[in-house]
């Protein structure tokens, strides 16, 4: 995001120095080319307009940043770019100055820089301007010069009389296809270099989107790799443990002893239930194992995972009748990412209300989509790391938000994808979204 704005403002920047040069050539051309490109000497009024265009030209130079991300102002500032061109124009010339097409210079911009309906209105405003140019040439040229034209050509067609009639000179004519060229031209800009601009823009946001989705898969790689490597670390200790703890039992009669050994094993069971669920959840991500599940068993399971892994939550699960009968494509991540949703919802209603109570919520978000909504009852989640949570690692004082990066590869890798908001009374929900299988048992 940072090289975006940086391209952004650097792109400001140089329409700011183009409307320098754009300013600097109306003046070359006043004092230096006028009888050169037969442009209409212009009255002192123009003078007056220049040296307030050369104001607006050093306002949007220093101040060039405060269009960037903001499309209603960098349209006014080309709308004041088109007026100030149609009124030097009219002052040089109007329809017939050479450098009417110059007013095609913002319509472009607009259209490469711009949403769909600001080039459309700039060519709007500036069809119009040049409409009211051509009619103003049109009623100076009907009088007089036109009469004077017209006497020079008879006077030719009589000395000349191979030359036809048709061949005599309708300037009004001329000047009805030159608005007809500029509308055209107008157009094309619009709507081929318009069309062609979201086009780019579409391909730069799939561009960026896919190379954040490498990047957090490589951070998940490195996660998984390490993970793997502790995870056979951890094997050898557990074992040892687990041998020691058995020793201990049978060899301690007293009673308390007896349950802070009972306990020593639970915890032990539950680390051993984990590397299991581990290589099990690896051996299946690496084969790429999908298998079909019915959203009331997942539920079952998920419960039961719960009651073991912490049996202190304080779980309410609503799920709609119509939804128990789907099924949804998991592998043996699914239930982990969902659990890690839950222990952090876990822990924000501790530190908040001190209570472990999270809601989860299941039903069809979508015919074929199923919502898994889990609402805790904490303090929520600071605005701006909503957005950043579950696509790369934030650091925080709870942690790095690992669980939800993990959560939301998880359900990417199913097809699903996963929200973060906050909810309008307090605390934040979760919503997983997963795609549901054609079939339906019944």
């Amino acid at each position: 995001m940072a090289n975006v704005n940086v391209s952004f403002n650097a792109s400001q920047q140089q329409l700011a120095l183009l409307r320098l040069v754009n300013w600097g050539l109306k003046i070359g051309l006043i004092l230096f080319a006028t009888d050169l490109f037969g442009l209409t000497t212009p009255p002192v009024t123009l003078s007056y307009v220049l040296i307030f265009e050369a104001c607006y030209v050093g306002f949007s130079y220093r101040f060039h940043r405060l269009s960037m991300n903001n499309n209603g102002l960098l349209f006014l500032t080309l709308l004041l770019d088109t007026l100030f061109w149609a009124t030097w124009l009219y002052f040089t010339g109007g329809a017939t100055n050479a450098f009417v097409s110059l007013l095609l210079l913002p319509i472009a911009i607009s259209a490469i820089t711009l949403p769909l309906w600001a080039p459309w209105c700039l060519t709007i405003v500036s069809t119009v301007f040049y409409s009211l140019m051509i009619v103003d040439i049109t009623e100076q040229n009907s009088g007089s010069v036109m009469d004077h034209d017209m006497s020079q050509m008879n006077h030719v067609m009589q000395a000349n009389q191979a030359m036809p009639a048709s061949h005599s000179m309708d300037m009004g004519s001329h000047y009805l296809g030159m608005w007809f060229n500029f509308v055209i031209s107008a157009l094309v800009l619009t709507i081929t270099v318009g069309f062609i601009a979201k086009r780019i823009r579409q391909k730069n946001a799939e561009l960026h989107y896919l190379r954040e989705a490498q990047l957090r898969q490589e951070k998940i790689l490195a996660l998984g790799t390490a993970s793997a490597q502790m995870a056979h670390q951890l094997a050898t200790p557990l074992a040892t443990l687990r041998l020691l703890v058995d020793e201990l039992s049978d060899s301690i009669n007293d009673v308390e002893q007896t349950e802070l050994i009972s306990e020593m094993q639970q915890a032990l069971n539950r680390c051993e239930v984990t590397l299991a669920d581990l290589r099990l959840a690896t051996e299946s991500i690496r084969e790429q194992k999908l298998t079909e599940q019915r959203v009331d068993k997942l539920v079952i399971m998920l419960t039961e995972q719960i009651s073991l892994l912490m049996p202190e939550a304080q779980l309410n699960i609503s799920i709609a009748p119509q939804v128990e009968s789907h099924i949804v494509l998991t592998d043996m991540g699914l239930l982990p990412a969902l659990m890690a949703l839950i222990q952090n919802g876990v822990q924000a209603s501790e530190d908040n209300q001190h209570s472990s109570q999270v809601d989860v919520n299941i039903s069809l978000s979508q015919p074929r989509e199923l919502s898994i909504i889990i609402r805790d009852y904490g303090v929520g989640i600071a605005t701006h790391l909503l957005h950043t949570l579950g696509s790369n690692m934030v650091k925080s004082p709870k942690g790095m938000g690992i669980a939800v990066l993990l959560s939301h590869t998880s359900f990417e890798r199913l097809g699903g994808k996963l929200y973060l908001k906050p909810h309008s009374e307090c605390g934040t929900e979760a919503i997983v979204t997963l795609p549901l299988s054609e079939q339906k048992t019944s």
